[in-house]
């Protein structure tokens, strides 16, 4: 457990499931903390362009701080070298900002699913997470979330796919799913 009874250390939460949601309710909640006058750096794993969240938010907000990891697509089979070069300058990258004090809420979005595709591996993760200053609000999205990463958290939500228009062949659409 992360957080404390008196609301002094940070809390771990993990978004993770197989609905659509995930980075969406984390943006949600780097929203409400920028209306708390809270400095948070968002760093996205995989992807390899802003979302329309991350745009208004660096656009609209200035305490937000966000940096892309990835090619924009999620490796199939065997990643690339160039694939675990972004992911793992990533890793030391929140690192870095973990442990700069600098930010009070950290998310770091598709870290499961950079886990999963085997980018590095859940023992980075979870090192990251020890290496984290206490009072930071830490936020990891993505599908396939690890047991052990699950363990550790204070908060797991899991979004479970019903029905999506993307199962009837809608590609995904701007200002919706990206």
């Amino acid at each position: 457990m992360n957080c404390e009874e008196d609301g002094g250390g940070g809390c771990l939460h993990v978004y993770t499931g197989d609905g659509k949601g995930k980075t969406t309710a984390a943006m949600g909640l780097v929203l409400r903390a920028c209306g708390a006058g809270l400095r948070v750096f968002v760093g996205q794993f995989i992807k390899g362009r802003e979302s329309g969240e991350v745009r208004m938010l660096k656009e609209r907000c200035p305490e937000v701080t966000a940096e892309l990891f990835g090619r924009g697509r999620f490796p199939r089979g065997r990643p690339s070298d160039e694939d675990i070069s972004l992911a793992r300058r990533g890793l030391e990258r929140l690192r870095e900002v973990l442990q700069s004090g600098e930010f009070d809420m950290v998310v770091a979005d598709e870290a499961n699913g950079a886990v999963h595709a085997e980018l590095f591996g859940i023992e980075d993760l979870l090192s990251l997470i020890d290496a984290r200053r206490p009072e930071i609000e830490l936020v990891m999205t993505g599908r396939n979330a690890h047991p052990q990463l699950i363990e550790r958290a204070d908060l797991v939500t899991e979004m479970c796919k019903i029905k999506h228009p993307f199962d009837s062949g809608v590609p995904a659409r701007e200002g919706v799913e990206f």
